[in-house]
């Protein structure tokens, strides 16, 4: 018994701790507020001493009681995760508007790291999507040291078609090597043949010059379609997008459409970009600032409603595009890091040739993702 108050003193002062830095309050003025084992109470208390207002309060205390009855055993403690992971397959965080995680979301984590940090892989890959929400809210939340990181090991992303092209390549290339010898022999052995039959048929001698002929027409031919295959792979590979790693200082409603929002980005360059982007929908001004995003830096700058933009932000979404999210850098990547894909090499263009509808023919062949 004493043990298990124990746990809850220390569950209960991580989950103080982590919803005062949420709401950044001093956790000073709640400390006779640990010693009570009931999170409702908890949470209550601190939300009243933010003045935050109980907004979602009903579903707020759905997960407070979700937290509140998490089982300690093995067995049944992963049967829960299991129903949270199915639950977090269409949705970034538990609660709010798909990008910010909300109080509900700071609880529950709290409550589940020392479960999570300590699950044997064999089971961490069966929860993908609970392992996806716990990575974006440690590092979305600034914790400092209350809690310890949990790594996991993310699949590099391999262009679909990138090693079957390097094998096709090398087999192409044997293959033609072992036809090209036994051309060379048989055509060896024939134009001696041929040599003779036309020196003693003259008809047959100006045929075979006809022939000749027409055989090199016809590889100058497949010498030129071969050419233009080339340069229009080379007009559709990935490498010449230049996509970089973003920080928004800022970002505000457009002046005069509805759907859209302008962010300042910084991508390393002396003066900040500006980005309009279609996200007006799902994403709160607020909540993007100081987020870090990917870009195509490369477009041709132009005007969307008469407000300049520079780039196009990446996004993702669920299966029916109800929530869209900015895609996140690798973890540790700089601002301004140039984003690059495995297997594939190229420098980027200075800037995309609209003509050419580049952007356009890359990125249904190379990455599925939304631009705005």
């Amino acid at each position: 018994m004493a043990a298990n108050g124990s746990f809850n003193l220390d569950r209960n002062q991580k989950i103080v701790l982590s919803l005062c830095k949420h709401l950044s309050l001093d956790p000073k003025i709640l400390s006779d507020d640990v010693k009570e084992n009931d999170i409702k109470s908890l949470y209550l208390n601190i939300l009243k001493s933010s003045g935050a207002p109980l907004n979602d309060n009903d579903e707020v205390m759905k997960w407070i009681t979700f937290a509140e009855s998490f089982p300690l055993d093995s067995k049944s403690c992963f049967g829960v995760l299991s129903g949270l992971n199915d639950d977090l397959a269409q949705k970034s965080v538990l609660l709010g508007n798909g990008l910010k995680p909300s109080e509900a979301d700071v609880i529950v984590f709290a409550v589940l790291h020392p479960l999570l940090i300590g699950l044997p892989n064999a089971e961490k890959e069966k929860l993908p999507h609970v392992l996806r929400w716990v990575d974006y809210i440690q590092n979305k939340e600034d914790f400092g040291e209350l809690f310890e990181k949990i790594l996991l090991e993310k699949a590099k992303f391999e262009p679909q078609g990138a090693t079957n092209t390097v094998k096709v390549e090398v087999d192409s290339d044997a293959k033609k090597t072992s036809q090209s010898t036994k051309s060379a022999d048989k055509s060896q052995n024939t134009k001696s043949a041929d040599k003779s039959e036309a020196a003693m048929n003259p008809k047959k001698r100006d045929a075979g010059k006809k022939a000749t002929q027409d055989k090199e027409v016809t590889q100058e031919k497949k010498k030129s379609s071969e050419t233009e295959a080339v340069e229009k792979d080379k007009d559709i590979s990935v490498s010449l997008l230049n996509i970089q790693v973003g920080l928004i200082h800022k970002a505000w409603k457009h002046p005069s459409a509805d759907s859209l929002l302008v962010e300042e980005i910084d991508v390393g360059d002396a003066k900040p970009r500006q980005v309009v982007s279609g996200l007006a929908k799902f994403c709160n001004p607020d909540d993007l600032k100081n987020r870090r995003v990917v870009l195509i830096t490369n477009v041709k700058p132009g005007k969307l409603r008469d407000v300049m933009s520079e780039g196009l932000v990446l996004c993702a979404s669920n299966e029916d595009h109800t929530i869209v999210e900015p895609l996140l850098p690798p973890e540790g990547a700089k601002i301004g890091e140039r984003i690059s894909f495995s297997g594939i090499d190229g420098k980027p263009e200075d800037v995309l040739n609209p003509k050419k509808k580049q952007l356009e023919k890359i990125t249904p062949l190379s990455i599925v993702i939304w631009m705005y």
